[in-house]
Parts: C-alpha cells; sequence; structure tokens
C-alpha cells in the first residue's frame, strides 16, 4: 500500500514539475517578448499666418439715447473712409451689432445713484482679411482717430494659418521619425536593433510665437503672432532585435 502511495506522490510530483517548467518557460518567452523601448520624439515648423481678423470698438456719448445713437452713425463714414484709403475692401468689412445702456451720476460718497447722467452707445467694427500686414498696421494707426473726435478701443488682432491640418499631419511623421532616429542611438551601446512600431501616440500640438517655449498639457494654440511655431510630439513604443 505505501509503495502505491509513493507511487501515485512521485506522478503527481512529475506532473507539477511539468506545469512549472511549461509556465518558466511560457513566462522567459512572454517577457522576451515584450522586450521594448519607448521614446518621444518631436518636429517643428515656423508658418506665417494666412489669415486675420481683428476687431475695434467705437462709442459715443449723449445726453439723449437718440443725441447717442446719431453721434454713432455720424462717425460710421469717418471709420470707413479711414479703412478704405488704408487698403480694407468693403467686403472685408462687419458691423456687429449696437449696444447701449445709461450711465447714472454718482454721488459725493462715490457711490452710483439713481439719476441718469446719460447714454452710451457701442458698435464694434470686425476685419476680416488675408492681408495680415495690414492688419497689424492698421491696429497700431487707428488710435489716430481720437483727433478726429472718435472713441476707439482697439482689440488685439488674431491671426491664423489655413493649412494647419496638413501640417499637424506632415509634423506628426516627422516627430515618428525623429523617435525612431533617437531609438537607434540609444541602442547602439547594446548591439541591439530598432524593431517594428508596437504602438504609437500623438501628443497635443503647441502653436506658440517662433521664440517662445511655453508648453501645455492641453496644448497652446496662438493667435497673436503672424509667424507662429507648430510642434508635435509622438510618443513611440519600438520592439527590441
Amino acid at each position: 500500500m505505501f509503495e502505491k502511495i509513493a507511487k501515485i506522490q512521485l506522478v503527481l510530483f512529475a506532473l507539477i514539475l511539468g506545469l512549472s517548467l511549461i509556465i518558466g518557460a511560457k513566462t522567459i518567452s512572454n517577457n522576451f517578448s515584450k522586450d521594448e523601448i519607448t521614446v518621444t520624439g518631436s518636429a517643428s515648423e515656423i508658418v506665417t499666418s494666412d489669415s486675420g481678423v481683428w476687431r475695434f470698438q467705437i462709442r459715443t456719448d449723449g445726453s439723449t439715447r437718440n443725441d447717442a445713437y446719431k453721434a454713432l452713425t455720424s462717425q460710421k463714414p469717418v471709420v470707413l473712409e479711414f479703412l478704405k484709403n488704408n487698403g480694407i475692401k468693403d467686403s472685408e468689412i462687419e458691423f456687429l451689432g449696437i449696444n447701449n445702456y445709461a450711465r447714472y451720476k454718482t454721488g459725493p460718497n462715490g457711490i452710483s445713484t439713481q439719476e441718469i447722467n446719460g447714454y452710451t452707445y457701442e458698435q464694434v467694427v470686425k476685419i476680416n482679411t488675408n492681408d495680415v500686414q495690414l492688419i497689424k498696421k492698421l491696429h497700431l494707426e487707428i488710435p489716430s482717430l481720437v483727433e478726429k473726435g472718435i472713441v476707439i478701443n482697439s482689440y488685439e488682432p488674431n491671426y491664423m494659418y489655413s493649412g494647419l491640418a496638413d501640417k499637424k499631419a506632415e509634423l506628426l511623421q516627422k516627430a515618428t521619425a525623429d523617435a525612431k532616429f533617437r531609438a537607434k542611438e540609444m541602442l547602439k551601446a547594446t548591439n541591439n536593433r530598432v524593431g517594428r512600431i508596437r504602438t504609437v501616440k500623438m501628443g497635443v500640438f503647441q502653436i506658440t510665437p517662433p521664440d517662445s517655449n511655453e508648453v501645455s498639457d492641453w496644448g497652446i494654440n496662438d493667435t497673436s503672432s503672424i509667424e507662429k511655431k507648430i510642434t508635435a510630439v509622438s510618443n513611440v513604443v519600438f520592439g527590441i532585435k
């Protein structure tokens, strides 16, 4: 009976040992197949904006709503003349909705009272053109209209680049190629070679002024500068040969 039990134990031991060897060999094989290197590549290029949007506001005051509105309508031809004389076309000019509000007198304590002191009318003018240099020039020169009695509040222009989608795709390819080059350089010391791409993940794009080093986890989309630097990042996992 003891001999029978011993044989059963021997058989069980052999089975357990065999399973252990199989599992061990599988684990080694899996670890080897997962030999990989993760590299981040980047590529950047400076582009020139090819369109721009600029807004400025004209404002008038009057003792009555009618006076303030008339003053506003009388200033529009002066503004239009300035824009057209400087190369802006009719199709590039848009007068947006008019905003108006009452102004209240201030008491001796500096607190606004309920007594109306007059009315203010405001209107935003929007310029949309492909001549970005002209927008830049007029943005600096339009305060000269103050000499003609026009109150101007000019906003910063926004400059855009229409080829952004194609440029992003191109830079992403270059960033992936850069990642492969970096992987090759890193593996030289180990006498290994770069294998196939296992995974590739696109990072966020940074669109910044040319001299900026600013980055953001959410990406940056600068519209303040005519010249822009577009930077693409590619996170790539390569197999190792």
